[in-house]
């Protein structure tokens, strides 16, 4: 620790010895660096806020409101493109001196170095533009500034809303040419599509619709077939309801056996409507009665008394209506089975014929499902058209408007200042320092002895006369006068920035 003290102690002599040596370093450095900083042009940042609505009720309903997000990106993304700031460079001062392409694209370049628009939200952004041209005031700096930005939130709006319908008008244009040429196309597939079906009607749609056809003939035969079925089976049924149901009926003022038969039954139904089982003597005796009866009507001649029955009329109306709708079902089989037949015919006769037809149909099918899928586009397109010349997707608002700037934003001319007169002092001590390490003498004993690495055996303090103390006295006093100075003279300088910063306009 005693050697790394010693060690700081000679340093500082040394310095102190070539003092002179290290306040001329100083303030040459120091006047130099004053003269690079007052040289470097202020730049003065304006910035500016703005909010961009991207949901529109309107559109949302209408389903037309597409990708808001993705459209404010892509305005964000080129909004500081070659040709927007181009645009800047002309509407504001930067292009009062450009004249050839070449001062264009550097005036562009320079621009594009000094521009950034940040996305603090999804719909909130800021834009910032940090002028100093040497060649301009402070004041005529900072209302640059504050032009370029102003000038950069005007395209921003142009690009969402009149870019925008310009792209909508241009696109409903090209929807309008590819209408016209798939109507053209789609009219002379129609054409070709109505010459075959005219001239091969069995193969209109295709093979592919023939074999559909086929698929449903067969369905709707399967159907008749068990229509047949049932009908049949009613018609049987009706015809065993005919068989056991008599052509005339007896009435109870009828003579003969039969009319005492339909006596004795309306007995027996009697007794049974009051309760009376089959086990009762009256029952018993009346089911005899009626037994004897009917043996007896059986033997009587069939035209003997009665009327005609209602309900074997009726079961012969529904028997002629049944055996119609039987005849009826077997005509359809027949003509389906004749249709089927030629169907299947016309497949194995003309496979190139209906190989034609399925690229007929294919192409007229493709065609119009194109043609209609244009048409629903083109009305999509229209109606946001519509809807963004009424109002605009998007609600521009700006948030802070750009102001000119009163203070500088770069550069950090009092801590540059500082710098320069602490890099001075700092570079005045060091050459001081260099030149002592040059020179081969030594500042203190210790220092001899572990140098020499031999013993030292004493020292002779310097002895100053009265004058030589005075002249040392005056000298002290001039370098802190020196010193001094440099602090005033930054000092100054300090206060002149302060003065000039808070004189712009």
């Amino acid at each position: 620790m005693q050697e790394v003290l010693d060690e700081i102690r000679s340093a500082l002599h040394t310095v102190w010895n070539r003092r002179w040596v290290a306040l001329a370093v100083a303030w040459a450095i120091c006047i130099l660096g004053w003269l690079a900083v007052a040289f470097i042009p202020n730049s003065y940042e304006s910035r500016a806020r703005i909010y961009v609505e991207l949901e529109d009720i309107l559109s949302e309903q209408l389903d037309i409101s597409g990708d808001g997000k993705q459209a404010i990106t892509k305005v964000r993304q080129t909004l500081i493109s070659a040709v927007n700031l181009e645009r800047v460079v002309r509407d504001t001062k930067l292009g009062d001196k450009v004249a050839t392409d070449a001062e264009m694209q550097s005036a562009v370049q320079n621009l594009t170095e000094t521009i950034v628009v940040e996305s603090e939200q999804d719909n909130l952004f800021e834009i910032t533009a940090t002028i100093g041209k040497s060649s301009l005031s402070d004041a005529e700096n900072a209302a640059l500034a504050r032009d370029v930005v102003q000038s950069l939130i005007d395209i921003f709006r142009e690009s969402n809303i009149a870019g925008n319908r310009g792209d909508v008008a241009d696109t409903i244009a090209f929807l309008d040419e590819q209408l016209d040429e798939r109507k053209r196309e789609l009219e002379a597939a129609e054409q070709r599509r109505l010459a075959f079906e005219a001239q091969y009607p069995d193969l209109i749609g295709g093979s592919g619709t023939v074999t559909g056809r086929l698929q449903g003939m067969r369905t709707e035969m399967r159907g008749i077939d068990a229509d047949i079925a049932a009908a049949q089976s009613a018609l049987a049924a009706i015809n065993g309801q005919i068989a056991s149901t008599p052509r005339s009926i007896m009435t109870a003022n009828s003579g003969g056996a039969r009319g005492g038969l339909m006596q004795a039954q309306s007995q027996l139904a009697a007794m049974r409507a009051r309760g009376l089982t089959d086990s009762h003597p009256d029952v018993q005796a009346i089911q005899r009665q009626i037994s004897a009866l009917r043996d007896q009507a059986a033997s009587e001649p069939a035209g003997t008394g009665g009327s005609p029955n209602p309900a074997y009329t009726s079961l012969q109306s529904i028997r002629a209506e049944r055996q119609a709708n039987v005849q009826a079902l077997q005509a359809r089989k027949a003509a389906l089975q004749s249709d089927i037949s030629a169907l299947i015919a016309a497949q194995a006769d003309e496979p190139a014929v209906a190989a034609e037809a399925n690229r007929i149909s294919r192409d007229y099918e493709v065609l119009k499902d194109k043609y209609d899928e244009l048409l629903k586009n083109r009305e999509e397109m229209r109606l946001r058209g519509q809807v963004e010349t009424e109002r605009s997707a998007f609600q521009f608002e700006v948030i802070d408007p750009p102001t000119a700037p009163r203070n500088p934003a770069a550069p950090n001319r009092p801590l540059l200042l500082l710098g320069v007169l602490i890099v001075g002092l700092g570079a005045g001590a060091g050459v001081a320092f260099v030149m002592g390490q040059l020179n081969s003498s030594f500042t203190t004993a210790d220092k001899l002895e572990r140098t020499l690495d031999l013993p030292v055996i004493g020292t002779i303090s310097r002895s100053m006369t009265r004058a030589t103390r005075q002249h040392e006295k005056l000298r002290l006093k001039q370098f802190l006068a020196g010193v001094g100075g440099l602090a005033g003279i930054c000092f100054l300088l300090l206060v002149v920035e302060i003065v000039q910063v808070g004189s712009v306009a």
